[in-house]
């Protein structure tokens, strides 16, 4: 075959779609390196939802409303419905609020999240579900509640930082208990570190409409016994 012929042969060869569909192998070592960037990006961001929502029970149990405010969404959305109580709360202020008010000195928290199913649905949004199961003890009104639900959340992505933008939640099974005696709490953390409040705003959160009824003031030189097994 001469060079010509041989000239000929391979650039028909190389025209056609086999070989013309071939990027180079740079092309396609560039094309990987972006796919695997991509693969440890969804990783790192998943794996910061977690924490956000480890950070939230750690929160929430603490009542600690600085870290609480971090990791919200200012125009966080909140619905979540127990047996005798729904809360709808509208932004990051309303929530903070009736953490506050629920979670004060006279209260027992526990909340654990377990098998989280975290959904990336765009490199600035994400939704997840979370298995909840809860013990709570009202010391005042000697009531302990414990129960689940599955947590349904929206984050979204704000300048590099994954924030809750809403939550919301309906009991899967829930038990009220009324206490003929106190439990013998040895330390409890709320009760020094939560807010001391005149009454308690389970039903809604934030007492609106009158739901809770303030409690009576005690008379003067006779304070009201703070929680504890000697109430």
């Amino acid at each position: 075959m001469s060079r010509l012929a041989a000239a000929a042969l391979a650039a028909f060869l190389l025209s056609t779609p086999a070989f013309a569909a071939a990027p180079p192998k740079a092309d396609r070592a560039a094309e990987e390196l972006a796919a695997l960037r991509a693969e440890v990006q969804a990783l790192k961001d998943i794996e910061d939802i977690r924490l956000l929502k480890h950070a939230y029970f750690r929160g929430i149990d603490s009542a600690d409303l600085d870290l609480l405010r971090s990791i919200m969404h200012p125009e966080v959305t909140v619905h979540f419905i127990g047996g005798g109580y729904e809360w709808k709360l509208a932004g990051r202020e309303q929530y903070l609020e009736a953490i506050g008010n629920n979670f004060n000195s006279e209260v027992i928290a526990q909340h654990n999240g377990h098998h989280p199913e975290i959904r990336l649905v765009s490199a600035t949004e994400a939704e997840g579900t979370w298995y909840l199961h809860d013990n709570f003890y009202n010391l005042r009104e000697r009531l302990y509640t414990t129960g689940t639900a599955f947590y349904h959340d929206r984050y979204v992505k704000v300048d590099g930082k994954w924030l809750l933008r809403s939550t919301q939640y309906k009991r899967h099974y829930e038990i009220v208990e009324k206490l003929e005696t106190l439990p013998n709490v040895t330390v409890d953390y709320l009760a020094e570190h939560g807010r001391k409040v005149e009454r308690h705003c389970h039903g809604d959160g934030l007492c609106r409409g009158g739901q809770e009824t303030p409690i009576a003031a005690a008379p003067a030189g006779n304070p009201t016994p703070a929680p504890g097994p000697s109430q």
